[in-house]
């Protein structure tokens, strides 16, 4: 699997354009906005975007979708069903965080713990990682070592936790749960910021790190 990060809107949200190099096949994780740096970057790679693959509800994750699924005729699938709410209140969070006027949508299909989704000769997992959000997702490409984790855990740090639904505890048990099993070699590319592994994060993570000194 490869993959070229387009960093999108005043958060520098991390979205990512994920193909696999035999098949040119390709989806787009997470476009948040700036739709022109999206659609270069597919042109720049001259690949064929399947779909578009939502890890939860945030408008800085979402707030091209509408506009991208319509410019590429593609499906929208994720995130898990319980991040609805989220993507209802789009308008509302576009107010509150300045963006241009974001109406709510739902995606083509939700997302489930366990699915898979294949992309040419690559197959992507589906994780639900609540905590940041309730119905938050991650994406792990086996083959690759590769997994997008949106805003569950980032380099040396983990998501918030104090927008509405979300919950603490929970967050930590979906990384200690869900992510550390996968694999300490795995690279992941979180929602912002730079990768890193799992094994970095188990080792000198703050807050879930075995040296854990931040929420304990």
């Amino acid at each position: 699997m490869k993959y070229q990060i387009i960093p999108v809107t005043a958060f520098q949200q991390n979205c990512s354009l994920i193909f696999c190099e035999q098949t040119k096949q390709a989806a787009v994780i997470d476009p948040g906005g700036d739709i022109e740096l999206i659609i270069q970057a597919i042109q720049d790679q001259q690949v064929v975007v399947q779909s578009i693959l939502l890890t939860h509800g945030h408008l800085d994750h979402v707030g091209a979708t509408q506009q991208l699924a319509a410019h590429l005729k593609v499906p929208v699938l994720g995130p898990h069903p319980n991040d609805r709410f989220w993507l209802d209140m789009l308008d509302q969070q576009s107010q509150a965080f300045g963006f241009p006027p974001t109406p709510p949508f739902l995606p083509d299909r939700w997302l489930s713990d366990g699915e898979r989704l294949q992309l040419g000769e690559q197959s992507l997992q589906v994780i639900h990682c609540p905590g940041h959000t309730p119905g938050h997702v991650v994406f792990f490409c086996q083959t690759a070592g590769l997994a997008w984790v949106g805003d569950v855990l980032f380099k040396h740090s983990i998501g918030r936790t104090d927008f509405p639904q979300g919950h603490h505890q929970t967050l930590i048990d979906s990384i200690q749960n869900k992510l550390w099993p996968l694999g300490a070699n795995v690279r992941f590319i979180p929602g912002h910021g730079p990768e890193s592994t799992f094994g970095e994060e188990m080792k000198h993570n703050p807050y879930v790190g075995k040296h854990a000194t931040i929420g304990t």
